[in-house]
């Protein structure tokens, strides 16, 4: 039988209610250098590092640093960037559950 190792396990209320939902599982890379644009999330995503690191800023709260290995969850409605601060690409896989059809991100804009 398979071991099983949990990575992490947080308790949200930002996840969709509607009659049916679609979970999504991405792979993204950031180039030294590289920030994305500045946005938000309708729902919560999940950040697993796969290599390198990922520097997230959002609206009100202290920069977070994922590094090779650790998970964080982006929390919904909050404006944020992520940005690769470091010399080797920032590569992770992202999971998250939303509302059939929704967009991945919204761009937001700076008051």
């Amino acid at each position: 039988m398979a071991a099983l190792t949990p990575l992490n396990r947080e308790v949200d209320k930002g996840l969709p209610k509607t009659a049916e939902q679609e979970v999504r599982v991405l792979f993204a890379s950031l180039l030294p250098g590289d920030v994305t644009p500045y946005h938000s999330h309708r729902f919560p995503v999940t950040v697993y590092m796969l290599e390198g690191a990922c520097t997230l800023e959002m609206d009100d709260q202290d920069p977070v640093v994922i590094g090779s290995g650790q998970v964080y969850v982006e929390p919904a409605g909050i404006n944020m960037t992520g940005s690769n601060a470091g010399d080797v690409p920032a590569r992770m896989d992202l999971f998250y559950v939303c509302e059939p059809g929704a967009p991945f991100a919204d761009p937001a804009h700076k008051s």
